[in-house]
């Protein structure tokens, strides 16, 4: 019996672990996709492309963190049961991050104005939207499918 228990939780395990590193890749694949999409939007120079990618890519992990701890939040609040100072705390703390993720997003247009020109930031900027649009698109066809 103890031998059966063992069998069964290793195997959950391994499932789990290999549902991981699936994620994990498909994560890879997307953001690798994303890359060959923007660079070929922007049509960057070799000289362009060695220092708007360190910049692009730290601001994708700032970004990302925001977007963690917008969902942290709202995981962990039932709107329902907040009380007024909860609710009042709250929506300070999402301002802040909006503050925060408005100051970012200047200073990043002010790094990547010093590298490329205005018209390649707007570029970027459609480039990233017209990538979602077809990860949903995408997203919406496999799912028809199934």
């Amino acid at each position: 019996m103890k031998k059966n228990i063992l069998i069964a939780l290793v195997l959950l395990f391994s499932f789990s672990a290999f549902a991981q590193r699936d994620k994990e890749k498909q994560h890879e694949k997307i953001k690798a996709l994303k890359v060959a999409h923007i660079t070929e939007q922007l049509d960057l120079t070799t000289k362009e492309a060695e220092a708007f990618w360190p910049i692009y890519n730290k601001f994708e992990e700032e970004r990302h963190k925001i977007r963690e701890s917008y969902s942290e939040k709202r995981k962990r609040v039932d709107a329902q049961k907040l009380t007024e100072s909860q609710a009042e705390q709250l929506v300070k703390e999402m301002q802040e991050l909006e503050a925060t993720k408005f100051k970012m997003d200047k200073d990043y247009v002010a790094k990547l104005s010093k590298i490329i020109n205005y018209k390649k930031i707007v570029l970027l900027f459609n480039s990233e939207r017209t990538f979602k649009k077809k990860m949903i698109e995408e997203y919406r066809g496999r799912h028809r499918k199934n």
